[in-house]
């Protein structure tokens, strides 16, 4: 027997329960992996309230898309991992067939990349949603270069820092966007080189401000709804807006600004390069791999609680108040 977070209807996160359940053997193309961290997203919580793309299959439903661990069983006709391999999961899957929070997951192999040599399993729990978003993003579909400015929203959220450090990265100048004053210096510690606090600053003055007038180069915006048309304006003509989160539910204005000047908006989901495009997922793997090893790139860790504290880690996570990663560690 092994422990799994499991919920049987949608709700808030007091639906999470911790049971015993039987793990299984790997099938066709899996791998048995004894899971020692999990990274949570704000994907998952959605997914639990019932508010996501797709929908759970009760009773019993499972959930979650990163954890890190070691091999534990290879399942047949899986070659490159061997047992007691240190690996990640990576959200090559639906959460309505596989799932990351538990002691011992069965995954797709293809879901599965090896952890390098010095990556602790906090870390590597912490990495694949936020890094293959971000890289995504800014290599894959707006091919940032050196001194381009890249405007970030929600930039305390995992997936705003790990842009911020993909920018500074490739030489550009990431511009975070929060909502609350008292994030600026954890955000400037992060390796933002400005930081616009929108409840204080108009945030296209701010991007104007900061830019000589000529507005940034690229803006990710993970909020959507009625500031959609305040995030598009402050992009310079030609710039893309990249659209990967809906934290605001209302409706997105349309159109989204009076003056579009050849912007281009796009809509953007992590799927589109784990899933969509093995060759962006190579590439994306061996980007972040070797940020992890030159340091470059270093998920920023908010709170680490154990797995029987899942409902705390839940709540935690909707707070808002978090800076990066909420982590559950678990106990064999």
């Amino acid at each position: 027997m092994t422990k799994k977070v499991v919920f049987n209807e949608f709700g808030g996160p007091e639906v999470l329960k911790v049971e015993d359940v039987e793990v299984g053997e790997p099938g066709k193309g899996e791998l048995r992996i004894r899971v020692e961290a999990i990274g949570l997203n704000r994907a998952e919580a959605l997914y639990r309230a019932g508010f996501y793309f797709y929908q759970p299959s009760f009773p019993s439903a499972g959930l979650g898309y990163e954890a890190a661990g070691t091999v534990e069983a290879v399942g047949e006709g899986v070659d490159g991992f061997a047992l007691g391999d240190p690996v990640s999961t990576i959200p090559a899957f639906l959460m309505n067939e596989y799932g990351t929070y538990g002691q011992q997951v069965i995954m797709p192999a293809r879901a599965v990349v090896g952890r390098p040599d010095g990556v602790d399993a906090v870390t590597g729990a912490s990495v694949w949603m936020a890094y293959t978003t971000a890289y995504g993003m800014l290599v894959e579909i707006a091919k940032i270069r050196p001194g381009d400015t890249v405007l970030i929203t929600a930039a305390s959220s995992s997936v705003g820092l790990a842009a911020i450090q993909v920018a500074n990265h490739l030489g550009a100048i990431p511009i975070a966007a929060t909502r609350s004053s008292g994030k600026r210096e954890q955000l400037l510690q992060a390796g933002a080189a400005h930081v616009i606090v929108t409840q204080e600053q108009d945030i296209v003055e701010g991007v104007r401000a900061l830019t000589g007038d000529s507005g940034a180069t690229l803006a990710v915006d993970a909020v959507g709804g009625e500031g959609v048309h305040k995030v598009v304006t402050a992009v310079a003509p030609g710039g893309p807006l990249i659209l990967f989160g809906a934290l605001d539910a209302s409706p997105i204005p349309m159109p989204m600004a009076a003056d579009f000047r050849g912007r281009n908006v796009y809509f953007y989901s992590f799927f589109d390069l784990t899933i969509e495009d093995p060759g962006q997922l190579r590439r994306a793997e061996h980007f972040i791999n070797a940020g992890l090893r030159s340091g470059s790139l270093a998920p920023v860790i908010d709170r680490i609680l154990d797995l029987d504290d899942v409902v705390e880690a839940h709540r935690h996570l909707e707070s808002n108040t978090q800076v990066g990663k909420v982590v559950l560690t678990v106990q064999h």
